[in-house]
């Protein structure tokens, strides 16, 4: 006896929701699909998605929505704003949002759209990069109840190795800060390290290889100290704006709670003094430009 797929909608079709939603398509889900740049859903249509004009129309046929969005403030207003997915969301439907945003923005979020309709919330951010999206390998860390994790335990499967429930409701964002302070501090001292290397007559492309498997090992030292050696900034995976805004999230957490965060406060005004020389929407590989010499830098131009 087979059991029918559950109906998905997403919003947010970007460098990470374009190969999630590849991903579902591939794997035999109905799916529904908004984008504030509309163009960016034609890749997902060619392959049999259905796409709407407003976040309101995701609930018209879906049992669970699916965000990833670039902030807070951008998740509120598709879920709150006109044409909203609270206008027509209703009890037994659940959002799925694997934005990365501020843990009590969340929970009060989640606590609202239920009150007014009934849906519930699961925030679910991931790890891995779009390389992770592709493969279907992120690690996917989850706030939420119990039910409504399990519930979309099968599908996320589709997209991760991996998913951890960490507690209730915001208890996920939380985990992905904690993530995003260690590979926002990694990829600041990697760039510190090759610019070192550098400098001191040393063939920087030959760091990453020459350490792997030892205690300085990483995914972020394997990905971006090549970049980074080979001034190779294109194309962009991932954002320098993405890394300030979570390391700002985490500063400001940490100020809630009572907590210190020494490390990830200064890693934050360093990539703020990156992103001012307008470096926001490039890939954090260039942050090896923070360091090196002006005469190297002009070299690799």
């Amino acid at each position: 006896m087979s059991t029918a797929l559950p109906a998905l909608a997403f919003a947010g079709i970007g460098l990470m929701g374009l190969p999630m939603t590849q991903r579902l398509l591939a794997a035999g889900f109905a799916l529904t699909v908004w984008n504030r740049s509309s163009e960016k859903c034609a890749p997902l249509q060619a392959l049999g998605a259905h796409a709407v004009a407003s976040p309101a129309q995701l609930c018209a046929q879906a049992d669970i929505v699916m965000l990833c969005l670039a902030n807070t403030e951008v998740v509120r207003e598709v879920v709150f704003g006109p044409g909203g997915i609270v206008e027509t969301a209703k009890p037994g439907q659940l959002l799925v949002d694997f934005s990365s945003l501020e843990p009590a923005a969340t929970r009060a979020m989640a606590a609202e759209l239920h009150a007014r309709c009934g849906m519930h919330w699961v925030d679910a951010p991931v790890s891995g990069g779009t390389p992770g999206a592709a493969n279907g390998t992120l690690a996917i860390m989850a706030g939420g109840r119990v039910e409504d994790v399990e519930r979309v335990r099968p599908i996320l499967a589709h997209l991760g190795q991996r998913l951890t429930r960490m507690g209730d409701v915001g208890a996920g964002q939380v985990t992905k800060v904690c993530n995003q302070m260690i590979v926002a501090c990694n990829a600041l001292v990697i760039a510190e390290v090759v610019a070192l290397a550098e400098q001191a007559g040393v063939d920087a492309s030959l760091i990453a290889p020459a350490l792997a498997g030892g205690f300085a090992d990483s995914k972020p030292l394997q990905i971006l100290a090549p970049q980074m050696a080979e001034s190779q900034f294109e194309p962009v995976k991932w954002h320098v704006r993405t890394l300030l805004k979570d390391l700002d999230t985490a500063v400001k957490l940490s100020q809630q709670i009572g907590s210190a965060t020494p490390l990830s406060g200064l890693a934050a005004q360093l990539m703020r003094q990156h992103g001012s020389q307008g470096n926001l929407e490039r890939d954090p590989a260039t942050l090896v430009q923070l360091y090196r010499a002006p005469k190297h830098q002009e070299s690799q131009s």
